[in-house]
């Protein structure tokens, strides 16, 4: 009999590649980090020796969900300014809040709290775009999470840096410190074409080169920002990234909800990532992106949640459904996103968005054994006939059982095993006491 440290038995496992893949009755076995096996259960039985064994016969394993656009620490801004548009909601009180309360510990708090919240809907991932990314990823690393945190650039004197210099500086401090970490990476996050002007973009552009890390950017997010670029640069911000340097197979470009059939050509001929943010988009009123078009065009999508103090919640598979049916109505498609697909986007696209494709994505042998498991048998999924239908149309993140990154166990029958939940929970409370009374 072969050794492993884990076996996880489960009536449905979805590998998401193979595209359409559903295993029943199979199991995955897992040798340290990595998935070693995945097999018939009666073959694993056969084979294999495990220190520990589970079987969850109701359950559909999945990759863990590919967070791959949010702002974390925002969590403590929840519910601060809810249903304005984009430029007042930054304007006049995202941005004056950050202004006063960003400090090391609001990020490491805010941090804990949407690890927890993350974990208990099952992400595993997350590309993060936020001040003080060295604290992040301090608190990514502590509990076990995997993380691409954003070395943010602007323009602006922000909590972060008040100069290019310092903004930089502290950029490749962090990509220096993280570079050969097992679970911490790190991307250029600058800020948005009208918050960063073009002598630090043609910067990122190089350096991103040199050290070989990607390019996370808000872009084509509202008719405002079209505008805009159009009057100071005489061209859309697809195009002025594209003559900065910035365009390329290892930029993400989040938001993307004002493109027409030019920018779309120009995403597809240099190998942009997309990411689809259909939840912060709609509240924001920012407006629609074109997954079908995208998707027509070989764009890989991700999806994202965007923070929570614009969603208002961490939610993936909250936020696959979302996706799924505004594809649709956009498209006026019923075929434009199925759920097959929407679950690609968000494990495997993911990853490939943030060049993780060898390690995480998807429940392949040799990949690190980022897993997630749902509770099927749920009201709400009965009678159940397609369990990847009923995982994106019909379940919900409460049915999320367990959680594994890298082998490691983080939440195990909802419980969760390296985060303190009371003690973030009371660490939330006292800043809204703080920032909603001070």
């Amino acid at each position: 009999m072969k050794q492993a440290d884990q076996i996880i038995h489960a009536r449905w496992i979805v590998p998401v590649v193979p595209y359409q893949t559903v295993l029943e009755n199979h199991a995955l076995v897992i040798q340290r980090e990595q998935i070693v096996a995945l097999l018939p259960s009666s073959e694993v039985n056969s084979s294999y020796q495990a220190k520990t064994t589970q079987t969850l016969a109701d359950h559909v394993l999945i990759p863990g969900l590919i967070n791959a656009h949010s702002h974390t620490a925002m969590t403590l801004l929840r519910g601060l300014a809810d249903d304005l548009p984009l430029m007042r909601w930054l304007n006049d009180y995202i941005w004056p809040a950050e202004d006063k309360w960003v400090s090391e510990a609001f990020v490491a708090d805010g941090t804990d709290l949407a690890i927890a919240e993350m974990l208990l809907s099952g992400t595993t991932c997350v590309n993060d775009m936020y001040f003080n990314p060295d604290i992040a990823a301090e608190r990514f690393a502590k509990a076990g999470f995997r993380a691409t945190v954003g070395l943010v650039i602007s323009d602006n004197p922000t909590a972060w840096a008040r100069s290019q210099d310092e903004y930089f500086a502290k950029a490749l401090d962090v990509a220096e410190q993280y570079k050969s970490h097992p679970l911490i990476n790190t991307a250029f996050a600058p800020h948005a074409p009208y918050t960063v002007s073009d002598k630090p973009f043609r910067r990122i552009a190089t350096l991103a080169e040199q050290i070989q890390i990607p390019i996370h950017v808000h872009v084509h997010e509202s008719e405002d920002e079209i505008t805009g670029s159009l009057k100071h640069y005489g061209v859309r911000p697809i195009e002025r990234l594209k003559n900065l340097g910035i365009l390329g197979p290892s930029t993400i470009a989040v938001h993307l909800t004002q493109l027409n059939d030019e920018d779309i050509a120009t995403l597809a001929k240099y190998a942009v990532n997309a990411v689809h943010c259909p939840e912060s988009n709609l509240k924001l009123a920012s407006g629609f992106s074109p997954v079908k078009k995208m998707l027509n065009a070989g764009i890989n999508i991700a999806l994202g949640t965007d923070g929570a103090a614009s969603n208002n919640d961490l939610d993936m598979l909250g936020e696959m459904k979302t996706a799924a049916l505004l594809a649709k109505a956009v498209a006026h498609d019923a075929a434009a996103v199925s759920a097959h697909r929407v679950l690609q986007m968000a494990t495997i696209n993911g990853a490939k968005a943030l060049g993780l494709a060898n390690e995480t994505g998807s429940l392949e042998v040799g990949k690190k054994a980022d897993i997630v498991a749902v509770n099927m048998n749920d009201v709400s999924c009965q009678p159940l006939d397609n369990p990847v239908s009923q995982l994106i149309y019909s379940s919900s993140r409460n049915q999320v059982s367990d959680v594994w990154i890298a082998g490691n166990h983080l939440l195990n029958e909802r419980q969760l095993t390296t985060v303190d939940v009371a003690s973030t929970i009371e660490k939330a409370k006292n800043w809204r006491k703080r920032i909603h009374h001070e």
